[in-house]
């Protein structure tokens, strides 16, 4: 074989065993208790753009379940840090909901809680309530004064708890005038951009 054709044949074999690798690399990890057998309603955990600051009446959950034509509840609390999620998790956990979603961390980075401490947190949060029997869907925060830096956190976390991830929940809605309410908080229509992004994936969870 001459030097030419071992070079060429070396180099399909180098592609071929990136390809692997990339195809291996990109497929979705497996979703920790998909399907699941629990038949409870869906339920949202987190703070303030779950609880519905900037559209009380219009809020996340509520366009999510319209969307979903499912039932969401509204486990969401103005100024919640991670911390303040555990102490109140047991609530939520009685609740037996199928799908749980977690938005959480804004306030950590807001507050200068040490990163390490919130992604802790967080994998607590997201066991607690796969222990439960529940899928969970974890929400990335990143964009301007909510956050920065953690989308690598958030979909390790993600990926090392089997949950469905979502990343960067305010983009293309941060920094918008049209869909915000004040300078961290969207208003109906932004969070009804968000529950159409999450709408198709959480519908294929209540399945």
């Amino acid at each position: 074989m001459s030097k030419k054709s071992i070079l060429f044949v070396a180099g399909v074999a180098i592609l071929f065993v990136c390809l692997i690798f990339w195809y291996v690399a990109s497929r979705p990890w497996p979703v920790k208790n998909y399907p699941t057998t629990l038949s409870g309603p869906g339920l949202m955990f987190g703070d303030s753009l779950v609880e519905g600051v900037g559209a009380e009446n219009n809020t996340l959950p509520q366009q999510l379940g319209r969307l979903t034509n499912t039932k969401i509840l509204n486990y969401g609390v103005s100024g919640d840090t991670t911390r303040d999620g555990l102490a109140r998790l047991d609530e939520a956990l009685a609740q037996q909901p199928k799908v749980a979603i977690v938005l959480l961390g804004g306030n950590d980075f807001l507050k200068k809680i040490p990163k390490e401490e919130t992604f802790q947190n967080l994998a607590k949060i997201v066991t607690a309530f796969q222990s439960e029997g529940a899928i969970v869907m974890v929400l990335g925060v990143r964009s301007g004064l909510v956050g920065g830096g953690a989308d690598a956190e958030y979909e390790s976390l993600a990926k090392n708890t089997g949950a469905v991830y979502v990343s960067d929940v305010l983009s293309g809605i941060f920094a918008h005038p049209d869909l915000m309410s004040d300078a961290i908080h969207p208003n109906a229509a932004g969070y009804g951009k968000i529950a159409e992004r999450l709408a198709p994936l959480l519908k294929k969870y209540l399945k």
